[in-house]
C-alpha cells in the first residue's frame, strides 16, 4: 500500500512537471513563430495550431487517462461555427484542441494571468471575459462577433463555469444569440470524464479516468427561425444525451 501510494505521488509529480515544461516550450515556440509570422498571420492560426501537438503530448504522457474521440467527421474545416461544450475541468482545454479546429476561446480573465498558459492564450488572441462584469461581457461578444465575421469559429462553455458534480448545468444563451445573429451553425461537443481526470484541489492522480469527447452534428440556424431558446435547449439536450 505504501509503495503504491509512493508510486502515485512520484508519477503525479512527473506528469505535472512534464506538463509545465511542455507549456513553457509551447510559449517559446508560439513567441518565436509570432515574431516570424506577424506580417501575414493576423488571425494567429499558426500560433493556435501549436496547441495541437501540445495537447497530444499532454494527453499521451498521462498514463491515468484513457481517451476516446468520436464524431470528428461532423466538423467541416471550411465552415465557421459557434462551438459549445460542457465544462468539467482544465482537461477540457487539451481535449478540445484535439478537434484540430481553428477557433478562439471565450475564457475567464484569470486564465490569462497564469504564467505561460495565459501568455499562450494572449499570443493566440483568445477572448478575455470578466465574469459578472457587464462591460467585459459586451466587449467579449463584440470581439467574438468580429472573429466570426472574419471566418473564425468561437468556442463557448455555455454553463459559464465548470460543473462541480459532472452533471450538465444550466446553459446561458449568449452563444446561441450570437449564432443566430451571425447565421452560423452551432457545433455541440460533449466531454465526459474530465472532472475526475484532473482532481480539483489536489495534484495526485489516484485513479484511471476514461475520457470521451463526442463531436455532435451541427445545428443549422435556419432550422430554428430565430428561436434562441429552442436552439439552446436543442444543443443542451444533444450534449446531455451524449454524456
Amino acid at each position: 500500500m505504501i509503495a503504491s501510494a509512493t508510486k502515485r505521488i512520484a508519477m503525479s509529480a512527473i506528469i505535472w512537471a512534464s506538463s509545465i515544461l511542455l507549456t513553457i516550450l509551447l510559449f517559446l515556440v508560439m513567441l518565436t513563430l509570432r515574431a516570424m509570422t506577424f506580417p501575414f498571420d493576423r488571425k494567429r492560426k499558426i500560433q493556435h495550431a501549436q496547441c495541437f501537438w501540445w495537447s497530444e503530448i499532454v494527453i499521451r504522457i498521462n498514463p491515468y487517462w484513457n481517451v476516446a474521440i468520436e464524431g470528428l467527421d461532423n466538423i467541416d474545416k471550411d465552415r465557421t461555427y459557434v462551438v459549445v461544450a460542457n465544462h468539467q475541468s482544465m482537461a477540457d482545454i487539451a481535449m478540445l484542441f484535439q478537434t484540430r479546429m481553428q477557433f478562439k476561446w471565450i475564457a475567464k480573465d484569470s486564465l490569462f494571468r497564469v504564467p505561460f498558459l495565459g501568455w499562450c492564450m494572449s499570443l493566440a488572441k483568445h477572448i478575455r471575459l470578466k465574469r459578472s462584469n457587464l462591460s467585459s461581457i459586451r466587449k467579449a461578444y463584440r470581439e467574438a462577433s468580429i472573429w466570426i465575421d472574419n471566418g473564425m469559429s468561437v468556442t463557448f462553455f455555455p454553463e459559464g463555469t465548470r460543473s462541480e458534480t459532472g452533471d450538465l448545468g444550466t446553459f446561458r444563451n449568449g452563444a446561441f444569440k450570437l449564432a443566430l445573429k451571425k447565421k452560423v451553425a452551432v457545433l455541440p461537443i460533449a466531454i465526459q470524464g474530465t472532472g475526475g481526470a484532473i482532481p480539483k484541489g489536489k495534484w495526485i492522480f489516484n485513479t484511471s479516468s476514461t475520457i470521451r469527447m463526442t463531436v455532435l452534428p451541427a445545428l443549422e440556424p435556419d432550422d430554428f427561425q430565430g428561436d434562441v431558446r429552442l436552439l439552446m435547449d436543442t444543443a443542451r439536450e444533444a450534449i446531455r444525451k451524449a454524456l
